[in-house]
């Protein structure tokens, strides 16, 4: 993933293109559409993109997105995963 053409010019791995069907992969901005990133890649994403999503967010947004939207987000087994790792409770 480390190499020139792996990102877009937002720094989002090119090999999420199929998660974002809808979007424009090379205009999507991280921040400003950090719900749908952390959404799409803690629903999709293999070892490589996670990775890339906890270095590019914190922690802590990623366990707030799980907390507050896992669910509407996360289809099963997933939403048990991530709430298991990042300790959230059921609301």
């Amino acid at each position: 993933m480390n190499e020139p053409d792996s990102t877009t010019q937002h720094g989002i791995p090119r090999s999420t293109a199929p998660f974002f069907q809808e979007y424009d992969l090379e205009k999507l901005e991280p921040e400003r559409a950090a719900p749908t990133v952390i959404e799409r890649v803690l629903r999709y994403g293999n070892r490589a993109e996670l990775r890339w999503l906890f270095q590019r967010y914190p922690r802590t947004t990623i366990a707030d997105w799980v907390e507050h939207w896992g669910r509407y987000g996360l289809p099963e087994p997933r939403l048990t995963f991530w709430r298991a790792f990042f300790q959230v409770e059921d609301e």
